[in-house]
């Protein structure tokens, strides 16, 4: 299945894409794709419930917004220098062991949603990611039964001023929590309809030329064994995010380095996982 909601801002209602590309509102399900969903097997009784109704379901107006495809997660969980090439770019080597770092959920946001430059910021980056979706509680999880807990997959655009997060005393997280960071979307595509995670194009491009270009057999790290690694150190929760890197071609790595300004625009994809874009506006 892909899950997408839409609507505006905090007023998002539930829905399908149906395999004729037919978008619907579930609303009638009675649901959010949120934590107690994922949680008490949504998917499931979604899917059988579709089953029944999927023929009465009444489509989503033409141009409504996107809004990501779950509810606002209890974490979003981020992996650093995970790809050979951008560790090299940034001057910095691949851990012995996975960097991780926060978004606040505050930054979590709708995939077209307009990115709005941070005050005081002057360093915004872009980073194209593979972000996957946990599906039921997982603590301990053993990397042979992490594809269990993951409820599907999904394109996340890990924004970063890097004034904040290296000129500043090197805290990651202030400088990827801004409003308007985490745009995530626009599908959430179930694991039974990605056929390999770890052979995805994926790509950005600023204004028109492509800054990223890579695929996600370039992570060092792979999806079963972050899962694992990050349930050793805290609990996933339901519709937690883990977001899994991102490849070479971010800002920061150029000579000279390039940074986003107000009228840019930021548009990325994912094979399979769908197309978002981004606006970049002023400091409010």
């Amino acid at each position: 299945m892909k899950l997408i909601r839409k609507g505006e801002p905090y007023e998002e209602s539930p829905g399908i894409v149906l395999p004729d590309g037919r978008e619907v509102d579930v609303s009638s399900f009675g649901e959010d794709y949120d934590e107690v969903f994922f949680e008490t097997d949504g998917l499931i009784r979604l899917e059988s419930w579709l089953n029944e109704n999927q023929n009465d379901l009444p489509p989503f107006p033409e141009n409504i917004r996107y809004g990501s495809p779950i509810a606002r997660p209890s974490k979003i969980v981020c992996i650093g220098l995970n790809y050979d090439d951008h560790a090299r770019e940034s001057g910095m080597e691949i851990p012995p062991e996975p960097v991780i770092f926060f978004k606040a959920t505050s930054s979590f946001c709708g995939p077209n949603d307009d990115l709005i430059l941070p005050r005081g910021g002057d360093k915004t980056d872009w980073e194209v990611e593979l972000a996957f979706v946990v599906g039921k509680r997982a603590s301990y999880v053993e990397e042979g039964k992490a594809i269990d807990y993951i409820a599907g997959y999904a394109l996340h655009n890990d924004y970063s001023e890097r004034g904040f997060q290296l000129d500043r005393s090197g805290q990651w997280v202030k400088g990827k929590s801004c409003d308007r960071f985490a745009p995530f979307g626009p599908y959430l595509v179930t694991t039974d309809e990605i056929e390999n995670p770890d052979d995805l194009n994926m790509w950005l491009k600023v204004n028109g030329e492509t800054m990223q270009s890579s695929n996600s057999s370039n992570l060092h790290y792979k999806i079963p064994f972050l899962l694992s690694y990050v349930s050793q150190f805290m609990t996933l929760l339901p519709g937690d995010i883990i977001s899994t890197g991102t490849p070479p071609g971010v800002g920061m790595g150029m000579d000279p380095q390039v940074y986003l300004k107000a009228g840019d625009l930021v548009e990325l994809g994912i094979d399979q996982l769908g197309i978002s874009s981004q606006k970049v506006v002023p400091a409010q």
